[in-house]
């Protein structure tokens, strides 16, 4: 509630809530016997509201996984994903032939560059067939996130030209520098694990792991490519660059 006094004019105004992350327009005005005047129209955006408490976490493969839960309702694990077993127990295949990882059809995983030092700090890498078999790679009672839940993330934290640096952790303990636009305000805790990558243009290697992190969604997007996004220290956007299903990713599970 707003109350202006100026020599001539008393006005009263009332605003009631205001969503966050929203422009609002306002025009002033006056009324009086010889009719009503208008101001000048303005505008205001207001700031975007976070809100990101701990979540129960999760035990799986041996290892327990701290979690977040948002304000949007979701809540997620706040670490890539390291385990070595669906959830029903069954293993999935080590793969360290780079050639046997582009002709797999079958879920698989791999240290980036095949080194078990990046294991503890960045998790593991998996193709996208271990995303889409039905053992489930996740903990029983969570699953790998569909592009539509992404996306329903990068909205509650402002859309997907900032949501990035609302979800890289911080400093460059873990990114290598500029880690640009970094806040972690979700608490998501974002780290570069690096990629596998087998782009459809045909560009294979590994990616720049404390560079960039890129993370599987579950939803296919053609025949061999599957939805995937990626974060990087150069920027604070999300990118969606086009990744073939044997392509080795980061893995952030959802709750149902």
């Amino acid at each position: 509630i707003c109350i202006i006094f100026t020599r001539f004019i008393k006005r009263f105004c009332k605003i009631g809530i205001l969503e966050s992350n929203t422009t609002y327009y306002v025009r002033s005005f006056a009324t009086n016997a010889n009719g009503t005047a208008y101001g000048n129209e303005e505008s205001f955006t207001t700031d975007i509201i976070i809100e990101s408490n701990p979540g129960a976490g999760v035990t799986f493969d041996g290892y327990t996984y701290s979690s977040i839960v948002l304000g949007n309702g979701q809540e997620w694990m706040a670490e890539n994903l390291r385990t070595t077993t669906y959830a029903n127990g069954d293993p999935i295949p080590n793969v360290t032939d780079v050639t046997q990882l582009l002709n797999l059809t079958t879920g698989a995983w791999a240290h980036y560059n095949n080194g078990s030092q990046f294991g503890n700090t960045y998790g593991k890498l998996y193709n996208w067939y271990t995303t889409a078999d039905s053992r489930n790679v996740c903990p029983t009672g969570w699953h790998v996130p569909s592009i539509v839940e992404w996306t329903f993330l990068f909205d509650y934290l402002g859309g997907s030209g900032v949501a990035g640096g609302r979800m890289k952790s911080t400093g460059t303990q873990y990114w290598g520098s500029p880690n640009l636009g970094a806040t972690n305000e979700s608490g998501f805790s974002a780290r570069p694990g690096g990629t596998y990558t087998v782009f459809p243009q045909g560009i294979i290697g590994w990616g720049s792991n404390g560079v960039s992190g890129s993370f599987w969604s579950s939803s296919e997007n053609g025949t061999d490519n599957a939805t995937s996004f990626m974060l990087s220290t150069h920027y604070s956007f999300v990118n969606f660059p086009p990744h073939n299903n044997t392509s080795l990713l980061s893995i952030r599970c959802l709750k149902d």
